[in-house]
């Protein structure tokens, strides 16, 4: 297989792979045609409010020690009802955080080409004992975001109760 074809559609068929799961789940899912937005998905909720999703996907081709590096990403703001959803393929593992969470969790590139980019590792390195081999590890302070499904973006939250008093709703 083409090494560069395989990386360039690895992102787009985990994206699809990933919102295939959240349909799974029952969930309503819209598409966008372009990304020009930083959003690969649209969540109506129950409660008719919608949250906007950003996925993030690394390959087992990726360097050893970056199994759950995800980098330079641009995100500059808080976004209200905008989520991230992260998954490692090495490790098999997907985590789900809030635009604030992100922002709290991640660092920010203070100088370089990704200046005021942000980037957060959920994974390190150890040798494994029985092995002697370096394995890669998720990161403790990063299980509270570990995801087995997308419940957390579907639940309706205080945030979204206020916009749906406001009236902005979204509607079919």
């Amino acid at each position: 297989m083409n090494t560069f074809r395989h990386s360039a559609g690895f992102g787009k068929r985990i994206e699809y792979w990933l919102i295939g799961r959240m349909l799974k789940e029952g969930m309503d899912v819209y598409m966008p045609l372009v990304d020009d937005h930083a959003v690969d998905a649209i969540v109506k909720r129950a409660d008719g409010s919608i949250a906007q999703v950003q996925i993030k996907a690394r390959s087992l081709t990726c360097a050893e020690g970056d199994a759950a590096l995800f980098a330079a990403i641009p995100h500059p703001e808080e976004r209200r009802d905008y989520w991230f959803v992260f998954y490692s393929e090495r490790l098999d593992k997907t985590w789900v955080l809030t635009s604030a969470e992100f922002i709290a969790e991640s660092v920010q590139n203070k100088t370089g080409k990704n200046i005021g980019r942000r980037s957060i590792w959920f994974n390190g390195r150890r040798t494994n004992k029985a092995t002697g081999v370096r394995e890669p590890y998720c990161k403790a302070r990063y299980d509270k975001y570990l995801a087995a499904d997308f419940s957390r973006i579907a639940k309706p939250s205080a945030t979204n109760r206020l916009t749906r008093a406001a009236g902005a709703c979204f509607t079919s």
